[in-house]
């Protein structure tokens, strides 16, 4: 005799009782993108952090700034010839390093890649109108030259601030300072203190005197603007940083 509990269920049960419905392929494809945006922005940062160990015994052939400038000048159609030699630090007058320091970073032997004191002046100054100064140390642009450019935007910054503690542990203040004397821009096509030196003053990056140092430094800000000669307020307003440095 059939048992009579067994429970056979209707048509309408049957109809209700689907399968999970597969995600939306929408769903899909964000997690699916999401994942591989997150990887390709772990690579990236290792990539770039393989490359400031190797630039403490490697000097860097290029920089996101040098690629920038051809790349504008090809756009543009305008000529564009191109100045960069990496020498020692040693290479480099003793005036010209400090006449940098005092311009661009004065605490640099303090801090270890930021500038807290002068990050909380420039907020100040920015919640009053009035900012006169920027508050980037010169590890925060040698990273940037390296691997950013010219641009900014929020997410240059963060992504330059994580870099930034890698740079000061790996190469130490000494090739922090002549990596960073050595590709910064000086003017259009020109690249480092010794081609800074040979097209602006007609001599070595070692023979640079105190005057031409502090006109040298001061047209860093905005380079392609800029020229030493025309420079006399804020030269002396570096070479009064200096004074006060003791050099």
């Amino acid at each position: 005799m059939p048992d009579t509990d067994t429970h056979i269920p209707d048509a309408h049960t049957r109809d209700t009782q689907t399968p999970d419905a597969p995600a939306p392929p929408r769903r899909d494809f964000l997690r699916s993108f999401i994942r591989w945006l997150i990887i390709g922005v772990v690579l990236l940062w290792s990539l770039a952090a393989v490359i400031l160990v190797s630039a403490r015994w490697i000097d860097p052939p290029t920089t996101a700034v040098h690629i920038e400038r051809r790349l504008q000048a090809w756009i543009h159609l305008a000529p564009y010839r191109e100045r960069y030699k990496f020498i020692p630090l040693g290479q480099i007058s003793p005036d010209l390093q400090h006449a940098v320091i005092a311009a661009e970073d004065s605490r640099f032997y303090q801090h270890h890649g930021f500038d807290w004191h002068q990050i909380e002046i420039a907020a100040e100054d920015d919640l009053e109108g009035e900012r006169t100064r920027g508050a980037s140390t010169i590890t925060q642009q040698l990273v940037k030259n390296l691997f950013f450019g010219t641009g900014r935007s929020i997410l240059r910054k963060g992504a330059e601030a994580t870099l930034v503690p890698v740079a000061e542990f790996v190469l130490g203040k000494r090739r922090i300072l002549e990596i960073y004397l050595n590709v910064v821009e000086w003017g259009p096509g020109i690249y480092g203190a010794e081609p800074a030196c040979r097209y602006y003053d007609e001599t070595a990056a070692r023979n640079i005197g105190r005057q031409q140092a502090a006109r040298l430094a001061a047209i860093l800000p905005a380079p392609l603007r800029r020229r030493p000669e025309r420079m006399n307020k804020y030269s002396a307003i570096i070479l009064n940083r200096m004074s006060q440095m003791g050099w």
